[in-house]
Formats: structure tokens, C-alpha cells, sequence
């Protein structure tokens, strides 16, 4: 009997790269992970070496298939999920990038945007891409790296240089080459797509001065894009799904149907709520985004960013050092009956969605003098249920209702505790699925769609399997003040100094 289809799923992150080998049920079977180096050139500049993240690529891809002890020839197809935004350019002839990788949080092109905003072009690029002038997104980056690397313009005019994210990248090594290609989660993070007519915009091209020569093609997120070298595994596969991290974490939920939600909590919190086909137009600066695109139909989801979630329990422990682990506000959380009125805005970078207030700052109150650390911990797992509900509010005054439930994952979903107030806060039941590996998950499931492991969005529907279902139980009276106590407090925070 033939050994069931595995696929490769290439997770590349901000601070890793990961590979986990899937089965047909979506099991992980294998995981292998590499750490690499952080550069800042300057203050508010991050790179990435490209070269450090496609060794370790291959580094992690070999080890998880050698840890699984798998016949090669019983790997279906390689997924690739990947940090957003991030912007490689490389020679097309060698394959080596020209600079260094501008990572997705680097603020360089600060200024630009911010003339960009005076000169009235926000107006055009939301409307074209459902996306902000900001430098987060990924053509002002590539515009400086035209300007300020010797002979980048002139070889870009000569169709000698290629540019992508780094789903791009990775594609462009994985085939030495061959193809330069990438998907629409990825190309409607660049601010020079259209995410409503599915291709690349010339007058957003003429804005920001990019050249359309540089540019890959956009393909379906299911999609064999083209087959890897086969010196990388000992024998060509197909390269068959692709989106970016958030959207490959939707995809892994299942969210596939309109109004379903899910949320990552890590360091910040990014949700996503699937909108249906039709792309939403927020009012309350959530960001439109494509959430996947199949067989040639787009779904589209709207996204809202929590600058600070699982970074607010990190600066209990470093900063404050109240606590030695992150667990540890489980416990102590549930030492106190409640927050006795403390109150903690973790603006320390910030607020972002739906505020958009980047010179707050954080703020405690409600503090007396029997306000001890266990209110302090329970006051910060708090505050990313409250500023969940402000970015799940501000959805549903967007596109209407959502789904009936919110499906998380991320580091910070392992705490019952805060699963459970988050049900309560937002008056919704909140599921938490048996793998969290929902990023990965998602590149799999896109590349074993194309490939037949899977015939069609029901049956992946069909192997998400839900680990707890936390309903709220908190009376309404209760809600209504606790968070009307929390939005006194981001008042407060929003207070000229």
C-alpha cells in the first residue's frame, strides 16, 4: 500500500525560518527550525542577508525530511508562508540580491510617506489597494533600494534585476531561477497593486517610480508554480501554494466563509476577517487586504494590527520583572477575583487600529495602594481582549455581522485564562484549534489543493479539528463596564501631554 502524501511547508518569519512536514491529515510529522541575524544599519533600519535566509531554507527543509525518514518520492508539494512586506532585489542572471532585504518594520522611507500624504495620493493608493502610506508596505522601500544602490535604475531599465517579497525570493532559488512569481496576499502588500482588478497599477508604478520590467507575475495561491531544483531534495517537487503569514493563518482556520474571524497572538496581534468577494472599504482605517485567491476568485478580508500583546507580558518580565516566565500570568491572573480597576493601555509604541495614534504612550491607572503585581498581570492580558474588541467593533461597523465565533492561535492562545475573558469581552465564543501550527497549515493546505491532496475547501474544513471552545459566561451588565472602563482609560491615553 502507497504511504499517504506529505507536504513541505516553508514558514519564513521575521527572526526564523521554520519547515514543517505535514501528513494528508494535516498532522505535523517533522519540524526543523533555524534562527538568523537581525542588522540595523541605523536607528529605525532592519535588514535581512537574503543568503542567510535561503541557506537556512534549504537547511530546514533537508533536516525535516532526514528527522521524518520519509521516501522523498511521498512528498506531494512545498508550501511557502512568509513575512510580508519584506523586499528583496537580486541580479536575474545570478540569482544574488544587490542589497541587502528591507524588513517590513524598517521606517526609512518615513519622510517619503509622509510627503506622499501632504502631496494627496493617500486618497488614490487606498483606493486601489485598501492599504495606508506607510513604510511598512513595500514600494517606498523598493524605491530607495533603486536610489541608493550604484547602476540599480540602469540595470532595472535593462530588465537585468528581479524584485519580490520574499515568497518571491525563496520561489526564484527554489527553481534556480526559473520563475518569478508571487501571489496576490503578497503583491496587495506592495502598494502597487490592484487588489480589485488583480494586477499591477501604472499610475502607482508612475508614483512611487518603479519599473513595471522588475515586477513577478501574480498567480493563484493554489497554484503549481514551478518545481524545485532537484539538487535541494534529491528529486524536483512542486512548489504549489503560497500566500503570506496572515493570510496563511486565515487559510490554515478555515475561515472560508464571510464574517469568519481569526486572530494571532504573538508579540502584537494581527485579525483578519474574512469579508466574502467583494472587497470592503473601511471607514475606520482597518486595511483591505486579498485574503486568498482560487481558481481566479479573489476573497477578500479586512485586517487590523494590536501593536502590543504578547510584547506587554514580555516588558512584566524585562522590564518591570515581576514575573521570570510568560505562563506565569495564568496563575496570577486568577489569584485576584478581578483587576480591583487596573487598567494598563500598552500604547509603548503607539496605538494602532482603530486609533492610529502613534505618539500615545502607555499608560496604568486605576492603581491603589492594595493594587499588587498579580492586578498588574491580570491588566495586561486584559488589555488585548479589550483592544480586540475595538478592532472586531470596528470590523462590524465595516462589513456588518461577523461569524459566530473567533478562532485564535498564536503564543498567547495556550492561556485558558485569557481565551476565556476574550469570550467574555467580546460576548462570543472563542475556539482554539487542536494544531496551532495555523500558519504553516495554510501554506499546506494552498499547495495540496493544487496538488489533489485535497479535492476542495470542504474537505480541509473537514481535518480542522477544535482543541477548546471557551463560551462567555460574563453577565452583560458586567461587560458593559468593564469596557466602558477601558475606553476611559485609552482616553486618557490619547490626552495631549
Amino acid at each position: 500500500m502507497p504511504q499517504p502524501p506529505y507536504i513541505l511547508a516553508i514558514d519564513q518569519g521575521t527572526t526564523s525560518t521554520r519547515c514543517i512536514l505535514f501528513d494528508s491529515t494535516a498532522t505535523p510529522v517533522a519540524t526543523a527550525q533555524r534562527e538568523f541575524a537581525q542588522h540595523y544599519p541605523q536607528g529605525g533600519w532592519v535588514e535581512h542577508d537574503p543568503e542567510d535566509i535561503w541557506h537556512d531554507t534549504v537547511s530546514v527543509l533537508r533536516q525535516a525530511v532526514a528527522s521524518a525518514g520519509i521516501d522523498i518520492a511521498d512528498i506531494a508539494a512545498i508550501g511557502i508562508t512568509n513575512q510580508r512586506e519584506t523586499v528583496v532585489v537580486w541580479d536575474r542572471a545570478t540569482g544574488r540580491p544587490i542589497h541587502n532585504a528591507i524588513v517590513w518594520q524598517d521606517r526609512r522611507t518615513a519622510d517619503v510617506c509622509a510627503q506622499l500624504k501632504v502631496d494627496g495620493a493617500e486618497e488614490l493608493v487606498s483606493a486601489k489597494t485598501g492599504l495606508l502610506l506607510d513604510p511598512y508596505f513595500s514600494a517606498t522601500k523598493l524605491a530607495w533600494i533603486l536610489d541608493n544602490v550604484s547602476g540599480a535604475r540602469e540595470s532595472a531599465a535593462r530588465g537585468d534585476i528581479a524584485f519580490g517579497t520574499i515568497d518571491c525570493f525563496l520561489l526564484s532559488r527554489l527553481t534556480r531561477g526559473k520563475v518569478h512569481a508571487t501571489d496576490p496576499t503578497n503583491a496587495g502588500r506592495t502598494l502597487l497593486f490592484d487588489i480589485v482588478r488583480q494586477e499591477w497599477d501604472d499610475e502607482l508604478l508612475r508614483l512611487f517610480d518603479i519599473p513595471a520590467s522588475i515586477l513577478p507575475s501574480v498567480e493563484d495561491n493554489a497554484h503549481i508554480f514551478g518545481h524545485s531544483d532537484p539538487d535541494i531534495l534529491g528529486r524536483a517537487i512542486p512548489i504549489a501554494g503560497m500566500a503570506g503569514d496572515q493570510q496563511a493563518a486565515l487559510f490554515g482556520q478555515c475561515c472560508f466563509r464571510t464574517g469568519m474571524t481569526k486572530s494571532t497572538y504573538g508579540t502584537g496581534c494581527f485579525l483578519l476577517m474574512n469579508v466574502g468577494e467583494k472587497p470592503v472599504r473601511s471607514n475606520n482605517r482597518m486595511l483591505t487586504t486579498p485574503a486568498y485567491r482560487l481558481k481566479g476568485k479573489t476573497t477578500y478580508a479586512l485586517e487590523g494590527s494590536i501593536f502590543v500583546a504578547g510584547a506587554g507580558v514580555k516588558w512584566l518580565r524585562d522590564g518591570l520583572k515581576i514575573i521570570t516566565r510568560a505562563s506565569e500570568t495564568h496563575d496570577m491572573a486568577t489569584r485576584v477575583p478581578n483587576s480591583h480597576g487596573v487598567y494598563m493601555v500598552p500604547a509603548f509604541v503607539g496605538l494602532g487600529a482603530p486609533y492610529w495614534n502613534p505618539g500615545a504612550r502607555g499608560l496604568i491607572c486605576g492603581l491603589t495602594l492594595d493594587s499588587t503585581d498579580a492586578h498588574l498581570a491580570r491588566a495586561a492580558l486584559e488589555s488585548v481582549a479589550y483592544q480586540t474588541k475595538d478592532l472586531i467593533d470596528a470590523m462590524v461597523a465595516d462589513a456588518g455581522p461577523s461569524a459566530s465565533a473567533l478562532r485564535v492561535d498564536g503564543g498567547m492562545a495556550v492561556n485558558d485564562w485569557l481565551c476565556q475573558f476574550l469570550a467574555d469581552i467580546l460576548d462570543a465564543p472563542v475556539e482554539r484549534p487542536s494544531i496551532v501550527e495555523t500558519t504553516a497549515m495554510g501554506a499546506a493546505f494552498l499547495a495540496g489543493l493544487a496538488t489533489g491532496v485535497w479535492e476542495d475547501l470542504a474537505s480541509i474544513e473537514r481535518i480542522w479539528h477544535r482543541d477548546r471552545r471557551f463560551d462567555p459566561v460574563m453577565e452583560q451588565d458586567e461587560r458593559t463596564r468593564l469596557v466602558e472602563g477601558w475606553r476611559s482609560a485609552v482616553r486618557r491615553t490619547l490626552l495631549p501631554a
